[in-house]
């Protein structure tokens, strides 16, 4: 009667802990997803951001920003226990899949754009046409699908036709139910980590190269480029260690249930979170063009005076003087 009573109160203490930790998350992605909001009504409104660093930056702020949705959905979910059909669970986790492998290839391909402008200036133009620009949007997305859509059909190929009609608390390890199946994703999950790290690597040693080559007038945008591509390798390591935790994980569960929870909350916030809230950090204050929009947006336009203003009223007062 006491083990029962010590279990019961041992698990309300675990759900209660849950649910704070879920409730605070919520300050934080709702913060972030305001600011990314804010960057791509930026983005929008400003024709000039319309070249290919923007528009790729712009993929990013809405992947990050669907990405964090939905990883946040799938915490409420755990938290609250809340249950929904198994199919539906399995085309969520498919699409959750889908932006987690998309926000990385998208940074590689960032990168990429950078090494091509700073290296490959003369034909920087007629790489980042617009034809190019959607055909490498495509590639991005299609590089992004194969994991998720193989795992998404190996998932219903075995599960047994019962099961099809459940119910359950959604995560990814619903669909992982087959070990084959979830060592295959792990392992290509992997592998695609090692080959956009490796691309990001030699961007950058190219970068490097140019830089110490570059004359006086280039060295400076050179190295914000060089500076640019290693937060990009930041943020790809941060981005793809979810993939690696769940392994790191497990191992705590047989040890003690609160010690897994907490260094499943702290591994939510430091690889599924933080590596998102990194963009804007990038592109959209380290930028001055986008920083002065998104200023101009932020404030309705009511604290900031543009450039030209100031040097009206500057030539006004000298007049008077």
């Amino acid at each position: 009667m006491n083990s029962t009573s010590n279990s019961s109160l041992s698990n309300t203490f675990i759900m209660k802990s849950l649910k704070e930790k879920a409730l605070l998350v919520q300050v934080l992605v709702g913060i972030l997803l305001y600011v990314n909001g804010l960057m791509i009504f930026t983005f929008l409104k400003k024709e000039t951001f319309r070249d290919t660093r923007y528009i790729l930056f712009a993929q990013t702020l809405f992947v990050d920003s669907s990405f964090m949705i939905f990883a946040d959905l799938t915490l409420l979910c755990s938290a609250y226990q809340l249950i929904i059909h198994n199919i539906s669970c399995y085309v969520f986790c498919t699409v959750m899949s889908v932006l987690s492998i998309c926000s990385p290839v998208t940074l590689v391909a960032m990168c990429l754009e950078r090494y091509v402008a700073i290296c490959l200036p003369l034909r920087h133009a007629s790489i980042s046409s617009p034809k190019n620009i959607i055909n490498g949007l495509l590639i991005v997305w299609g590089v992004s699908s194969v994991i998720p859509l193989f795992v998404f059909i190996g998932s219903f190929a075995y599960t047994p036709p019962n099961a099809m009609n459940s119910y359950v608390v959604c995560s990814i390890e619903v669909m992982l139910q087959v070990k084959w199946l979830a060592d295959t994703r792990a392992t290509s999950q992997q592998l695609l980590f090692v080959i956009m790290l490796c691309i990001v690597g030699s961007t950058y040693i190219k970068i490097m190269i140019a830089a110490r080559s570059a004359s006086a007038t280039n060295k400076k945008s050179t190295y914000k480029g060089l500076r640019t591509v290693i937060l990009h390798g930041i943020q790809l390591i941060l981005g793809m260690m979810q993939f690696i935790t769940p392994y790191t994980e497990m191992s705590l569960w047989k040890i003690d249930v609160m010690l897994f929870l907490n260094v499943r909350y702290s591994n939510f916030i430091l690889f599924w979170i933080l590596p998102r809230s990194l963009s804007p950090l990038v592109y959209g204050l380290r930028d001055k063009k986008f920083y002065y929009a998104l200023k101009y947006y932020a404030f309705c336009g009511v604290f900031v005076v543009s450039k030209h203003k100031v040097r009206d009223i500057k030539i006004s007062r000298r007049k008077r003087c």
